[in-house]
Order: C-alpha cells, then structure tokens, then sequence
C-alpha cells in the first residue's frame, strides 16, 4: 500500500464502517469473530439466519446459541483450523443449518484477523448460497445433488458407491473431493444429519428412543446412544431431558 493510500485510511472515521457494505450485497452473510468464537460483527443476512432481529442480539454469542451442536462445532472447528494455520479457508462446502432438514449448501470463506502486532486475533469471513458461486455450476450442481441425497434419505442405508454414482465420480475421487469440499468425510457428514434428526425428535416427540434409532438409521438404541453421545456428549436420555419441548 503507497503513502498516499496509507494516509487516506488512516483518516477514516473507524473501519467499521466497511461492514455496513455487505447488508447491501444480496444473499451474503459477512461475520466477524474474536479467538473465543463470540460474535463481534454481522450483517443483516448474517443475524437474519441466526434468527435475531438485529446485530446486538448476536454480538457476543457463539454459533452454538444458534445451530446444532453438530454444525456449530464443524464451524468452530474451522475457524481454529484458520487461526492455527493463519491461512484463509476458501469456498468450503455446508449446509445451510438455520432450517431443519434443509439441503441448501452454503459455501463458506474466512481469513485470519490480525492486531498491529501481527497476533491472531480472530477470523472475518462470508458465506453465500452454492448456487450464486460461478465457475464450477456443473460441480455444485453434483453436490447438490448428493447432499439432497443425504438429507431425503438418512433413514436408509447410504454408501459411497450410491453417492459417487450420483455425482458421476469414481468412489476414490468423490470421496476425496467431497472430504476437501465439506472438510469431513461423507460418512460423517450423513452421521451429523441423522444426529441433529434425532436430536429433533427427541426433543418434539414421545417416540421411545429405540425407536427414534430406528427412524433416524441407527441399527438400534445401543448405536444411536454410542454416537450420539459421541457427537453431543450428552446420552439421548440426558438431551431429552434438557430439551423436550412442553
């Protein structure tokens, strides 16, 4: 940066006030996060999915006071990921959590937020629908695809074979691709939507768990229990507890 470009920002009032830019941008969600993973900025569409009607409802709250704990710990794990490394997380692969259920993909960058002494500090990134990335259509397509998959048909039996078939990939290369794209293994992605099924129904239903296992497709009440407290280190008698709606 020259001098002369130098100057003119240093005489700007706060550098806030870029912020204020992405409310006007269309299907952009901007944040900004300090090293605790608490909210410090948002915009507009940003709080609208964490379901708050302004930004100073969200500041100083984390993504777990609004989505799942699967999704939001995949969230944090990113963002550690960025602050360890200092490298920018580029274009990564999610579903959109705000809605249950919901087979949206979002794709997701952040970069690490420095201090004037060069420290992390926290980390700055976007998200926007998969479907406004250019570029690649015909590999997002194929990945939508997949994740429509998942989401529709969690109760069954999914194999890698059947979803690389679906994206038109060798099982060795979709499992790659899909891994570097969604920074988990499809396997696991299909682990964390049965999860948060049943934790859904835990919470809003009188099904036995055995049977909540069964829906969800756990073999039996013993795996769910295994996994799921794996997953929310909670046992699903503990979460039911903690959460069944009246």
């Amino acid at each position: 940066m020259g001098l002369e470009e130098k100057a003119f920002f240093q005489s700007l009032a706060g550098g806030d006030q870029f912020l204020k830019l992405f409310d006007l941008i269309p299907e952009v969600s901007f944040f900004v996060k300090d090293r605790g993973g608490f909210f410090q900025a948002l915009s507009l569409h940003k709080h609208e999915h964490c379901g708050v009607k302004s930004e100073a409802d969200a500041v100083g709250k984390t993504d777990h006071d609004f989505f799942s704990k699967p999704w939001a710990d995949a969230y944090r794990d990113d963002d550690l990921m960025v602050m360890a490394t200092g490298k920018p997380l580029v274009n990564r692969i999610e579903a959109s959590p705000e809605i249950f259920k919901s087979p949206r993909l979002a794709t997701t960058s952040k970069i690490p937020l420095r201090d004037k002494r060069g420290n992390i500090v926290g980390i700055a990134g976007f998200s926007r629908p998969l479907s406004e990335v250019g570029g690649e259509a015909d590999f997002n397509r194929r990945f939508e695809k997949v994740v429509e998959e998942i989401h529709r048909n969690f109760a069954y039996s999914i194999s890698s074979k059947k979803l690389a078939a679906i994206a038109g990939f060798s099982v060795s290369q979709f499992e790659r691709r899909f891994a570097k794209s969604f920074g988990t293994s499809p396997r696991q992605y299909l682990l964390r939507v049965r999860i948060e099924a049943a934790a859904h129904s835990l919470a809003s239903s009188s099904q036995t768990i055995s049977e909540i296992a069964l829906a969800c497709g756990f073999c039996d009440h013993a795996h769910l229990s295994r996994t799921f407290r794996k997953i929310m280190h909670l046992s699903p008698t503990q979460y039911r507890s903690a959460n069944l709606l009246s």
